[in-house]
């Protein structure tokens, strides 16, 4: 109320915030019929992500504008941090208004997490409910339909790593040429995800200097260092706390500039800025610099402002989940940790790497790229498999059919009589 009548305890010497003021009988009216106009055309709710400007830094300005990403995409980073964009490594130097201003970096690894604008996260129940049939797979059990067809993805999957469980944590470790790799499988849909890598990338950087790549997808997601790193002893339970957790995640996620852009949306909503009329509207440039104007006035003066609380409580929960990224981070910490060391890439590993990977292929493109990755890991299952059911004793998976009745028997399916896959035109092994 104290907001609304005189602008608070910041904007009290402002004529513009006094927007209701009360009669003799306490009633509160609009006194000015230009504030009631302004108030109506700005009484929207509904907001969209903006776009964010990159260009190259340059100490007199005008430097050469390279295109257009999301703003939720760039508000992630702090200034040092790399990316790919236009077929280049950049080093983000700043970001000012609504552009990011960048230079030439050098070096093979970008340390940024990639993120999708408003996808919808992995439930509870749908996370709890996919863990159930993975533990059930596990033991030999494919019930229903959808299980018996990806039947052999997970035949695959134990046969090179293992399954998760409702009592483990997998993990799973790789060396390859970019570098060493962790693929960890919490189950706790991407925003948490995002929370968690950058977190405990934090956390890890506190203990040795070391830059990492992130990737996140609804199931897991990976760390690339350019370093060797002995997850055996990093991932222990200790590193799963949940001891000042906020704190920890404003820090690990540049989480004030997120605060400080959806505050522009909370001004824009409460009537601190106005956002123009239908034949004058006023650009994102503009509103962002007069919402920061009060973004920096209310953190210097008044610190306990509700529209502060309100956009950090927005960032944290909506766009953080951090209730969420607690609840999986004291879930991993009484976990039993199953460690894989992996020498290619698992079913469920492989998606985190083209998530990389759209962001870093520049020269090639990423479906050729893709391709050629799974037609090799493809030899390699056909191979992994093949070696399985030759094997003297009881095969390891039994449950595995590389055809069925209801099947049709195609050149990627096809077997011979003595159970080996006929290759198909190009001389693989076919995909199972």
């Amino acid at each position: 109320l104290a907001f609304i009548e005189h602008g608070g305890n910041s904007l009290t010497n402002y004529p513009d915030y006094r927007r209701a003021i009360p009669d003799e009988d306490g009633r509160y009216h609009v006194p000015d019929a230009q504030l009631a106009t302004r108030h109506r055309m700005s009484i929207g709710t509904i907001v969209s992500d903006a776009s964010i400007a990159v260009k190259f830094w340059s100490k007199g300005g005008g430097g050469k504008s390279l295109g257009n990403v999301e703003e939720s995409f760039i508000a992630r980073m702090n200034p040092g941090d790399h990316l790919y964009f236009a077929g280049r490594l950049l080093e983000l130097v700043r970001v000012h208004q609504t552009t990011a201003y960048v230079r030439p970096a050098t070096g093979k690894k970008a340390a940024i997490p990639r993120w999708i604008g408003g996808r919808m996260p992995l439930s509870n129940e749908l996370s709890q409910a996919f863990v159930a049939r993975m533990d059930a797979a596990a033991h030999g059990q494919f019930d229903g339909p959808e299980m018996q067809f990806v039947q052999p993805l997970c035949a695959l999957q134990m046969q090179w790593s293992a399954l998760p469980t409702g009592n483990s944590l997998l993990a799973e470790t790789m060396q390859s040429r970019e570098g060493w790799h962790l693929f960890l499988y919490p189950f706790g849909g991407r925003n948490v995800h995002l929370g968690l890598a950058s977190l405990l990338a934090w956390r890890l950087g506190k203990i040795k200097p070391i830059t990492f790549s992130i990737s996140v997808n609804d199931y897991g997601f990976e760390l690339l260092s350019a370093t060797p790193i002995d997850w055996q002893k990093q991932l222990e339970p200790n590193l799963f706390h949940t001891h000042d957790l906020q704190a920890e995640v404003l820090q690990s996620l540049n989480a004030g500039e997120l605060a400080q852009r959806r505050f522009r949306e909370i001004a824009r909503i409460s009537g601190l800025v106005f956002s123009g009329g239908p034949h004058a509207a006023k650009s994102t440039r503009q509103l962002q610099a007069s919402s920061k104007l009060f973004y920096d006035v209310f953190r210097s003066y008044d610190p306990e402002n509700l529209l502060l609380k309100q956009a950090e409580t927005e960032t944290l929960n909506g766009e953080l989940d951090l209730a969420r990224l607690a609840e999986s981070l004291a879930q991993m910490r009484v976990k039993t940790l199953n460690l894989q060391a992996i020498s290619r890439p698992t079913p469920f590993a492989f998606p985190l790497l083209v998530e990389r990977l759209r962001e870093s292929v520049s020269s090639e493109k990423v479906s050729d790229r893709i391709a050629r990755m799974v037609a090799d890991l493809e030899i390699s299952a056909g191979s992994s498999i093949y070696d399985a059911l030759k094997a003297p004793g009881p095969a390891p998976f039994a449950a595995v059919q590389f055809a069925s009745a209801e099947t049709p028997l195609t050149t990627r399916n096809r077997v011979r009589k003595d159970g080996r896959p006929m290759l198909n035109r190009t001389g693989r092994k076919p995909a199972f």
